[in-house]
Formats: C-alpha cells, sequence, structure tokens
C-alpha cells in the first residue's frame, strides 16, 4: 500500500489546488462520527495507510502529518515508513496540536478545509474560531476524498433486523416517551439523533453496515408531534416496517435528512449533542433555532441497563466464558503437540469458537493477539506481514469480544507460553493487583469515573510504571463495545457512576520491544447499601475467565487480594464447568484452584 500513498496525496494536492485550499484536515470518521466507519468513510486510511481507528491526517501542499493517540504509536511508525507522511504521538510533551500546527504553516488569507460530514460541529467551530483570530478562513464543504478515490465503497445497505422487547426489556414507544420526558425537562421540542448506536437503541434496531458493531446507517428524529427514522428503505423488511409504524415512528429516506431540518419551526429549540453531529448536519438546521447542547437524553439513558439488558450480559458472558476455556485449552494441546500456530490462526481459532455459542453475530473488534514484542503495540491487530509464531517464550496478550444478540462482551488475558521471567511476573501482578483494588472498590453515590482510575494505577505508580490509555469504558447492549457518556480514566469525565451502568476494567503495562501486559473484566455498577453517609456504590464483577496464576508473583498478594482472586475463580468454575465436558472441566479445574501462599 505505501507505494501508492504518495501518489494519492499528489492527486489529492491537485484537488486543494482546484478548491484553493492550503491545507486539508482529514478525520477517521463517518457522517455519524463513528469510531469505526464503515468502508467508504475510511479515507484517512485511504490515504495515508495507516489503519488504525484513531488518527487525523493534515495534508497542506508541501508536508502531510499524521495525529495518533499512544495506543497506534508504534503501529503507526510502522504503516507510515516511507510514506512522507510525519507522526505527531498525542499528549507527548512535544507534540503541537492540529490547530497549533495549521496555525504554523498557513497565513493570514489562506483556507483550510475539510469535509463536513465527517467533522463534529463542536470541532469545528472551536477549530473556526482559533483560526479566524490568525486570519485563516475554514471551508466546510468539500469531499476532495470523492474525487480523487476511484472505486471508492458505496454506502452499505445491509438489512436491518428488529432488537425484541424480549432482548431489549422496553418497547420503542416506551423509549420515545422516557426521551420526550427528558427533553421537556431541558426545555427542548425535539432532539436530534446522529450517533448510529443512538438511533439502534431508540428504535430496537441492529444491523451490519459497520464491522464489529451491529449498527445500520441512519438518523433520528424525536419530538412531541412526530418521531423520524432517516434509513435507506431498501434496509428495512416489511414486518419491521409495519412494528416501526405502530410504534408511532415514521420513516424516511436516508439522504432526507438534511431538507427535514431546514424545514423546522423558526423558534424551535433543537436539543442536539455537537460532539456527536457533523458540521454538515448541524448547518441544515435553521438559524432562527434555539440549540440546547449537551449529551442527549439517548446517551444517559442507553447507559443504564434494564434488567432484561443485565441478564442479557450474564447470558453473553457465560458464553464468552465457554467459548474461551475451549479456546485456552485447544490452543495449550496444539503447542504441545508442536503444532504451528501463529496469531492469525490463534485469532481465527477464538472467532471459530465464539461462533459456535447461540446467538453470535460477529466479534465485537477485530482481535487482538499480540505474542511477545507485539503485545506492547496496545491496539496491535496482527496481518500476514507481522503474523507471528507462537512460541514457548514469552506472553500472549489476547483482546477480543463478541456481539450476541443478548449482550456485549470485550475480555483481555495476558498467559504466559513458556517459564515467565520475575520481571514478568512483577509486572503482571501489578496489573492484576490494580484491577482487583478498582474491581473491590465501595464509593459515595456521585463519584465519577476519574476519581476511581487511581486504584488501578497505583500498584504501577508505586513502581514507577504507567500506562496511556483508559481504565474503562462503557459498553453497550448488543451495540458499539467502546460506549458512553461514562468512562474510568485519568481525564476528568463530569457523568457519574450509576446503578446499572457496564464498564470495563483493563489496567496494563507495556515494555516496548519486549511484551505487554493486560488484564481486562467487565463490571456492572450496582447500589451496595445505604450508611449514615449515604447510598454506596460497588461493582460486581461479570466476566467469566481465570486469570493465570503462572505470571502471579504470590508474595505480592496481600491476603484480602488473595482472597478476591480465590473467590473470584470459584466463581468462574462454577459457573462454567455444567457446561463443559470432563477435559475443558479438569482444565478449568486446574486453572481455577486456590492460590497457595508461603
Amino acid at each position: 500500500m505505501q507505494t501508492t500513498i504518495p501518489a494519492r496525496l499528489a492527486a489529492l494536492r491537485d484537488a486543494m489546488k482546484a478548491k484553493r485550499l492550503d491545507a486539508y484536515i482529514i478525520p477517521s470518521h463517518d457522517p455519524h462520527l463513528s469510531e469505526y466507519p464503515a468502508d467508504r468513510w475510511k479515507s484517512r486510511e485511504w490515504i495515508s495507510g495507516f489503519d488504525g481507528s484513531a488518527g487525523t491526517l493534515v495534508v497542506t501542499k508541501d508536508k502531510a502529518a499524521l495525529w495518533t493517540d499512544s495506543r497506534y504509536f508504534l503501529q503507526a511508525e510502522r504503516q507510515l515508513e516511507g510514506s512522507g507522511i510525519t507522526l505527531f504521538k498525542v499528549s507527548l510533551p512535544d507534540t503541537p496540536t492540529i490547530t497549533a500546527y495549521i496555525l504554523e504553516e498557513l497565513a493570514a488569507g489562506q483556507t483550510a478545509g475539510l469535509d463536513g460530514q465527517t467533522y463534529s460541529a463542536a470541532e469545528a467551530r472551536t477549530l473556526d474560531g482559533t483560526l479566524a483570530t490568525a486570519g485563516i478562513r475554514l471551508e466546510t464543504a468539500f469531499d476532495l476524498i470523492d474525487t480523487v478515490w476511484a472505486g471508492r465503497p458505496p454506502v452499505p445497505a445491509c438489512p436491518l433486523f428488529q432488537m425484541p422487547v424480549e432482548l431489549s426489556g422496553k418497547s420503542v414507544s416506551q423509549k420515545i416517551e422516557e426521551i420526550i420526558r427528558q427533553l421537556t425537562e431541558a426545555g427542548a421540542d425535539c432532539l436530534l439523533l446522529a450517533a448510529l448506536d443512538e438511533t439502534a437503541w431508540t428504535f430496537n434496531i441492529r444491523g451490519t453496515d459497520i464491522a464489529h458493531n451491529p449498527v445500520a446507517i441512519s438518523y433520528g428524529f424525536v419530538s412531541k408531534k412526530e418521531t423520524v427514522l432517516f434509513i435507506d428503505p431498501k434496509k428495512i423488511p416489511a414486518e419491521v416496517a409495519a412494528d416501526l409504524k405502530s410504534e408511532g415512528v415514521a420513516l424516511a429516506d436516508y439522504t432526507k435528512i438534511h431538507a427535514y431540518l431546514s424545514r423546522l419551526p423558526k423558534d424551535c429549540k433543537v436539543f442536539a449533542d455537537l460532539k456527536k453531529t457533523n458540521v454538515t448536519l448541524f448547518n441544515a438546521i435553521p438559524k432562527s433555532c434555539t440549540i440546547i447542547e449537551g449529551i442527549t437524553p439517548v446517551s444517559h439513558l442507553k447507559s443504564i441497563k434494564n434488567e432484561t439488558e443485565i441478564n442479557g450480559f450474564r447470558n453473553a458472558l457465560l458464553k464468552d466464558g465457554i467459548a474461551l476455556t475451549k479456546f485456552y485449552l485447544r490452543l495449550e494441546k496444539l503447542l504441545a503437540a508442536g503444532e504451528k500456530v501463529t496469531e492469525l490462526t490463534a485469532s481465527a481459532l477464538l472467532t471459530s469458537l465464539r461462533s459456535e455459542q447461540p446467538g453470535y453475530l460477529m466479534d465485537s473488534f477485530e482481535t487482538i493477539c499480540g505474542y511477545a514484542d507485539h503485545g506492547a503495540i496496545v491496539h496491535y491487530s496482527p496481518a500476514q506481514e507481522t503474523d507471528a509464531v507462537l512460541l514457548s517464550e514469552s506472553l500472549l496478550l489476547t483482546d477480543s469480544g463478541a456481539q450476541f444478540t443478548d449482550g456485549t462482551t470485550d475480555i483481555t488475558r495476558t498467559i504466559a507460553l513458556g517459564t515467565p521471567t520475575e520481571q514478568m511476573k512483577q509486572d503482571f501482578t501489578r496489573v492484576l493487583q490494580g484491577m482487583i483494588a478498582l474491581a473491590d472498590c465501595k464509593f459515595p453515590i456521585g463519584t465519577r469515573g476519574s476519581q476511581l482510575d487511581v486504584l488501578a494505577r497505583k500498584p504501577l505508580w508505586d513502581a514507577g510504571l504507567q500506562y496511556l490509555h483508559g481504565t474503562g469504558h462503557g459498553i453497550g447492549h448488543c451495540l458499539n463495545v467502546h460506549e458512553g457518556p461514562q468512562s474510568i480514566r485519568m481525564e476528568d469525565n463530569p457523568v457519574p457512576l450509576k446503578p446499572g451502568m457496564i464498564l470495563s476494567n483493563e489496567p496494563g503495562i507495556y515494555r516496548t520491544g519486549q511484551y505487554g501486559i493486560r488484564t481486562e473484566n467487565m463490571m456492572l455498577v450496582r447500589e451496595d447499601g445505604e450508611t449514615p453517609c449515604g447510598t454506596f456504590l460497588s461493582f460486581e464483577t461479570l466476566t467469566l475467565c481465570p486469570i493465570d496464576t503462572r505470571l502471579i508473583a504470590a508474595s505480592m498478594l496481600s491476603p484480602a487480594e488473595c482472597l478476591w482472586l480465590d473467590n473470584y475463580h470459584q466463581t468462574v468454575y462454577g459457573k462454567l464447568s455444567p457446561h463443559l465436558n470432563e477435559e475443558e472441566k479438569e482444565w478449568l479445574k486446574e486453572k481455577t484452584k486456590r492460590l497457595m501462599i508461603n
């Protein structure tokens, strides 16, 4: 791919010249600002060769630069080599912001451009304001990629399917009532939905338009007067269309959303999340309308799972645990027999075993299967040119998940394929201690995830170690594996953790050129009880998969940490063993036996 990158950049520069643009910004997003876009909108990947899920490219008349975060530093260095594109590592002290870079490269009277369909209104507003102070104009009307990408994939048109009330726990009409109630409290007349997981949740629909995310390309509009789903009509089976109409939902073509918004009454109060609404869509709203900005009611409602959804997660994680048990047992046997196993074949085996479970739809993201030094690349995905053979010499980090009709899973385990070194054991144990500290904490209602993040990091900080990614993200119900608005990370997030939220718990440590270690479970926020100081919450760990005790430096664990792990392993064995054959039971029994601490 790299040999074509200079030609693509040259074609883009020709298109820029034709439109009198001096810089062009290419983010990673689609018109819905999705984390993982469909092939049609993988513009940044196509033009740069870097295929990580996060990154922004800026092209000027004689330079090109790409910004990405710590998950992709090593991957980006490898994929950008020889492309002529400079890598800027986000959050490092010497890294300029994209805006600062443009201000440095452009002068007053020049113009920076971007495709307003793939850039958030919030970011564009900030960028426009800053550039304007330097006399630089921002133009958001041009999709230059469409002019230079021959054979660009079409907009996906996969049929959607319904999420029945038996799985969702609430009907579409019930959800609309809740949304309108919150809109009224916010002083809004209507709600614009642009994020695909928000329309999927609201209308109880799922699809396969985007790999790993069971969503359908669509927009939504909710008001007291009417509720409209904007979607390609060819995607909707007749029975689904009938059901939606019976729930009070009008259907309109996907391409009609801009015209519909342009006809809103001049005194209309529109609620919109400008971080999830693209510039072009936002500009379609009449200037006479009042915009009420914020996290949408749907985002808040979706984040708190009802009992039906919670039970679905339990079922999904049970199935996931069964598949993972079979996987790790099979992997051990293959390696013991001297069979050649690579990162790719291991990933394929895991997907195959998950697919045997009832209700499996797809993997929830591309499996991260990193052997030895590949494990230190936080979001590494094996490819033919990097596919490593698994040897009995280092660690294997596997971060994977599945979309089941009753829930979404996300789990990371690190296992020893050979005899671990003392450094490996100490690193692994510190990561485990951080994971346990977070999983086992109690906290008062109103606590934010950023206030708990230090619990997972302290054992690593005590040793002068650090990881740069977040500790926990929300997880959708048969939806996006990364879901907001809640999170657990160092950066402040004002959204408090509430009962019913589901998050990951995934501290890690990454030694470049050696190995990576991450241990990840999914957790449910639940009420813990009342005290004279108020209501307290805690976490319930939902994931069912053993943790490799061969990598634990047992002398580093406190009695309480040892007890937590022993209790967790007994839960894992108790829930999974009835669904396993005798060989699998014996293997799991060995992997979950109690720790022996001298």
